[in-house]
């Protein structure tokens, strides 16, 4: 019995570390619409599992199809989409990150909240 004992104390934290919470990394995927922000309303951002964004904005009754990269480091989210000839960079804090909420910083200080879709 005293061995079945030791087990147990022994494997807990193996099981434990197994229940972490999930990476930003793994949060962001998926489709996001904003609630607040500079977005237009009906814009979607979608993040894939390999790193890739694309952004649908809607600008009077046209859509606007942006596409690009993205990598998570930490609670920093470093984007480049391309739009045309022309090429965007930023660098974004994550304030929130869960299931249902995204919230960012630019490089400006503006924010923006988003919810999943």
């Amino acid at each position: 019995m005293r061995t079945v004992g030791v087990l147990v104390l022994l494997c807990a934290p193996l099981l434990l570390t197994g229940c972490g919470k999930k990476s930003n990394a793994d949060l962001i995927v998926g489709t996001w619409e904003p609630v607040k922000g500079d977005m237009p309303p009906g814009t979607t951002v979608e993040f894939t599992k390999d790193g890739k964004m694309k952004a649908n904005m809607k600008i009077g009754d046209k859509t606007l199809t942006m596409e690009g990269t993205y990598k998570v480091e930490g609670d920093k989210i470093k984007t480049s989409m391309k739009m045309g000839d022309k090429e965007m960079s930023d660098t974004d804090t994550i304030k929130t990150l869960n299931d249902t909420t995204l919230i960012m910083e630019d490089s400006k200080g503006k924010t923006t909240e988003m919810k999943r879709k």
